[in-house]
């Protein structure tokens, strides 16, 4: 079922949120491409777009701006980790060798949140829910589907989120090079070396995949937007994927699922 009905296990990916220079701009894209709404929010929540499918949260979109003597952030997506303790898996990612980027914080009653890097470098966000669980849908047309890491050192990513998050990774049987990252024994992401195609130098870093019920009508709409394709529609295991930026620079990917079980 695609409707999240449940906690997220502490490890699972439970919700993905961009920073784009033009908020707005961000949220009328996703809107015509994926079918969200949303709306920029009240200054109280920094202004943090909560958009929605079928009225469930699918993603936010934030403002990038300095915060502070900080810099504005990139315009990525970010993935977000579930956690029962964010300081305490603070401290666990120090222990296993990465770095926490900005220290847990309360946001509202939501939850606590902070943002890490692993020790290859690739940036994710630790969420610990109190009001918020994370994504109120998954799995369908418009919703996240699948979080990807592509790290410079496979090895030392696998040992670090199984210290620090209690991630398990396992290569992915009929994919090659390819690790399926489970909690409690259920795949709930991926991992793989950086791939050859990418340009020389780019760092390790978790992709989002959306689902989409049409791949290739989707990137249609992606480069009528103003986005454009990085990786045209190809048939893979899974299903028809693509990979795309918006029209600010963010990288997500999209597929159509192959159905499960010849259904």
């Amino acid at each position: 079922m695609p409707d999240v009905t449940a906690p997220y296990q502490p490890g699972t990916p439970c919700w993905v949120d961009l920073a784009a220079p033009d908020q707005q701009a961000a949220i009328d894209f996703y809107s015509d491409v994926f079918g969200w709404t949303g709306e920029i929010g009240p200054p109280e929540y920094g202004g943090y777009a909560v958009c929605r499918l079928d009225d469930k949260p699918v993603a936010g979109i934030m403002a990038a701006v300095p915060m502070d003597d900080q810099p504005a952030p990139p315009t990525v997506w970010t993935t977000y980790l579930a956690s029962a303790d964010a300081d305490a898996t603070g401290q666990a990612i120090n222990s296993a060798g990465g770095t926490v980027v900005m220290p847990v914080v309360d946001v509202m009653t939501l939850g606590r949140m902070s943002i890490a890097a692993d020790p290859t470098g690739a940036v994710f966000g630790v969420w610990q829910a109190v009001d918020f669980p994370g994504a109120g849908i998954v799995n369908q047309h418009g919703a996240l589907i699948w979080n990807e890491l592509n790290t410079t050192d496979r090895d030392a990513a696998a040992a670090f989120y199984k210290a620090a998050l209690g991630i398990d990774s396992e290569a992915m049987e009929g994919a090659e090079d390819y690790f399926a990252l489970s909690v409690n024994d259920r795949p709930v992401g991926g991992m793989q070396s950086m791939p050859s195609a990418l340009p020389p130098g780019t760092p390790s870093h978790w992709l989002t995949y959306f689902a989409v019920a049409d791949t290739d009508g989707t990137v249609a709409k992606v480069t009528a937007g103003g986005g454009s394709a990085l990786k045209e529609p190809f048939d893979m295991i899974a299903g028809r994927m693509a990979v795309v930026t918006d029209p600010q620079g963010a990288t997500f990917a999209v597929i159509a699922p192959q159905p499960l079980n010849g259904s």
